[in-house]
């Protein structure tokens, strides 16, 4: 008879159902669900805690001293205890409510003043005063007590779990210690290899459990999470190990350098020279392309570094080698202008078997899912004959009618739109495993490319072409009619002067914001930030502006009279996006009011303004990126950061960071900080909890690059991890199935 695994039994089974269904509420199913649920903090008996720090609607668990209680019947005969307990400098009140008065006796009675106690419940506010209603209440050393047990009980940490309504953080701690306390070593595997355990002193797995669900002192739970930090970076960082040996091991076709080939004659073209960066990486990636292994590369910079001019030198060696180069977009905005851009800085070498075309020339086919039935079949021609060697597209590549003579490079263009399975179809079109270039045009924190992109190899470029300029940021509180009637005006005086002004809103249409959110992260990629804390209530909260609702206001104003204004949305039809795009670059509607749609790689070099309408609700690295549109030709760009946040708000902090500074790079620190940081998995987009519970990648960069140095050392010694089983149990356990593809697609 096969035994029952101690950490795999549902919790309904036991418990259960009643107990069962709000632990579900937390994502818990299992008994090993329930260990791996650690405390959020802990209480200290002995500290007291800031009353004043509270904040309404928050549930909260305070450790305070009780001051006085009182029990008195009510008008309807129900009964009512008041209490209020204390930090020693503010006051919250405590309410109580019973059938009857003489129900309340017990509870008057521990509520003695000058006794200590742990009480949570959700904060609310009765005649200007803090309270809560019906908390729950864990007093120390109360009478009967044995005065031993009282006194370590008062010095030890309470560990405060997260909760749900009708399950509070005492019921799950007694949960955990249900489960917990009966274990035995053989009962719980260890994905930290024993060496490594012995090396740093490391608690085993089941130590580590006790030590922060019941820790005797700060330096017990202190260690146990130091412990179990280390194993979540471990596990993650020997999967990206793995991976990246298992693809040193396959074989590529080397794709050398081909002297008098279309690369030498794009470089001869150049009407710039090169950064520094761009030739650097630029050899890295050529040399990587002359190996029989696959390149596994990450090309990240800031807005406007020239990785567009790096991929494209790689895609011409691959051609001039005789492969073909596949480059992946995201929406077919993109798609279109990343076709068009190659094709205007190849000129005549992008016309191949055309007339006026050079002798060596290839072409540049464009394939969206939208594209004329003509043209579908003449741009699927194209790339299955070997005619273009570049060919440019959004999903409709992974189709299977999509086939190419001989496909050696993919090119990913924002890597964190594309799910695994639509990477290895496009993979799957070659007849050997292409070379893969991802690109990224937000800058990557160092510890977010060490925990997401650990396979990869990483260029970065960080120096800006010459002739870029800069960009100046402000931000315009949006309930100023002065500042909103002036920045209008100013988009007025960039166009009068020959400029293109963007006007950049979070929705389409004025239908409900939930709804309307919904459909532009699924039409636009529109990454919408909420910060609980910042907004007010549902009352007063001001509806997002409308990208249709907003160009009616603009073509009504006086100031704007006479000036053409555009659209241009996920929603659109294709032939009206290039329509409108088109119209915007040329100047026949030099304001165009739009989505994040044109977030990344949309290149007018006129434009010179951008305003952007409630961008508090956009993060950091997005705003970053609608930024970066500006300044791409001759004049100095101007953006508007449009908000209604409150100084001092988290809302309000990102919008004047980003006024104060371009560095992409500390801006998507930033960013990672005050957000959620199961982001980085994807998680937050998908509505579960991330893989990575302890382990924070803004603050555990030295935890993280140990566990990287250790991951690849047992790869190395197999890349199967045979000789550790449980450390590849785990690996399955937390990076298959959905979350597999969380590690893909950030």
């Amino acid at each position: 008879m096969t035994a029952v695994d101690p950490l795999a039994v549902p919790l309904a089974k036991q418990f259960g159902a009643r107990t069962a269904k709000p632990l579900a509420k937390l994502g818990l199913a299992t008994t090993g669900d329930l260990l791996r649920h650690y405390p959020r903090r802990y209480a200290e008996p002995g500290t007291l805690t800031d009353i004043a720090s509270l904040r309404v609607g928050e549930h909260v668990t305070v450790v305070a001293e009780v001051v006085r209680s009182s029990a008195r019947p009510t008008s309807q005969g129900r009964g009512l205890l008041q209490a209020t307990i204390t930090d020693g400098t503010h006051r919250l009140e405590l309410t109580f409510f019973a059938s009857n008065v003489h129900k309340l006796e017990w509870r008057k009675g521990q509520l003695r003043p000058g006794r200590r106690g742990l009480f949570w419940g959700t904060v609310s506010v009765y005649r200007d005063t803090l309270q809560l209603t019906q908390p729950e209440c864990r007093l120390f050393g109360g009478e009967g007590d044995d005065e031993d047990e009282a006194m370590l009980e008062a010095e030890r940490p309470i560990p405060v779990y997260p909760a749900v309504a009708g399950f509070d953080s005492t019921k799950i701690g007694q949960a955990v210690r249900a489960v917990l306390d009966p274990l035995r070593e053989e009962d719980v595997p260890d994905p930290v290899p024993a060496h490594l355990r012995e090396r740093d002193d490391l608690p085993t797995l089941l130590e580590a459990l006790r030590l922060v669900h019941v820790p005797h002192d700060e330096a017990q739970w202190r260690r146990g999470r130091a412990r179990l930090r280390y194993e979540e970076a471990l596990v993650l960082q020997a999967e990206l190990a793995r991976r990246r040996a298992h693809v040193a091991l396959t074989e590529a076709v080397a794709r050398p350098p081909r002297a008098g080939g279309l690369l030498d004659a794009f470089d001869a073209r150049l009407p710039f020279t090169l950064t520094a960066g761009q030739r650097a990486v630029g050899d890295e990636i050529a040399a990587e392309l002359a190996a029989a292994r696959p390149m596994q590369r990450l090309l990240q910079g800031e807005v406007g570094s020239g990785k567009t001019v790096v991929a494209l030198r790689a895609m011409l060696q691959v051609v001039d080698a005789g492969g073909q180069a596949a480059l992946l977009a995201p929406t077919e905005v993109l798609a279109a202008q990343h076709a068009r851009t190659l094709r205007g800085m190849l000129g005549d070498l992008a016309d191949g078997g055309f007339l006026g075309g050079a002798s060596d020339a290839t072409r540049v086919a464009l394939l969206t899912g939208s594209l004329p039935t003509a043209a579908r079949r003449e741009a699927m021609l194209d790339a299955a004959s070997g005619a273009a060697g570049i060919v440019v597209g959004t999903h409709a590549l992974l189709s299977e009618h999509v086939q190419f003579a001989d496909l050696g490079l993919v090119v990913v263009d924002e890597q964190h739109r594309f799910g695994v399975e639509q990477r290895d179809a496009l993979r799957a079109k070659a007849a050997r495993t292409p070379h893969t270039l991802v690109m990224t045009a937000t800058p990557i924190p160092r510890t977010v490319a060490m925990t997401v992109f650990g396979d990869l190899e990483t260029s970065v470029l960080d120096q800006l072409p010459a002739g870029r300029q800069g960009v100046t940021t402000h931000v315009v509180p949006a309930d100023n009619p002065r500042w909103t009637d002036r920045t209008w005006q100013r988009v007025r005086e960039e166009v009068g002067g020959g400029g293109r002004a963007y006007v950049v809103c979070p929705r389409i249409d004025g239908d409900d914001d939930a709804a309307a959110a919904a459909r532009a992260v699924e039409e636009d990629g529109t990454d919408l930030v909420t910060d609980a804390a910042d907004a007010p209530d549902a009352a007063q909260r001001r509806p997002l502006r409308a990208v249709l609702d907003v160009a009616q206001e603009l073509r009504a104003r006086p100031d704007l009279a006479g000036v053409g204004i555009g659209v241009l949305h996920g929603r659109m039809a294709p032939d009206d996006k290039e329509r409108a795009f088109a119209d915007f670059a040329s100047g026949a509607a030099p304001v165009l009011v739009s989505t994040t749609v044109i977030e990344v790689g949309v290149d007018v070099p006129d434009a010179t303004v951008m305003v952007v309408l409630d961008a508090d609700r956009f993060g950091l690295s997005q705003l970053h990126q609608l930024r970066g549109r500006l300044g791409r030709g001759t004049r100095p760009g101007l953006c508007l950061l449009v908000s209604a946040a409150e100084p001092g708000t988290d809302a309000r902090t990102r919008l004047e960071t980003l006024a104060s500074t371009t560095d992409g790079f500390e801006l998507a620190a930033l960013d990672l900080e005050l957000r959620h940081e199961g982001d980085v998995l994807g998680a937050a987009q998908h509505g579960r909890s991330t893989s990575l519970r302890l382990l924070r990648v803004t603050r555990d960069a030295a935890v993280i690059e140990r566990a990287r140095t250790d991951a690849r050392a047992l790869v190395e010694q197999d890349v199967d991890l045979a000789p550790w089983p449980h450390l590849r149990a785990a690996i399955e356990e937390s990076l298959t199935g959905e979350r597999e593809e969380f590690l893909e697609r950030a």
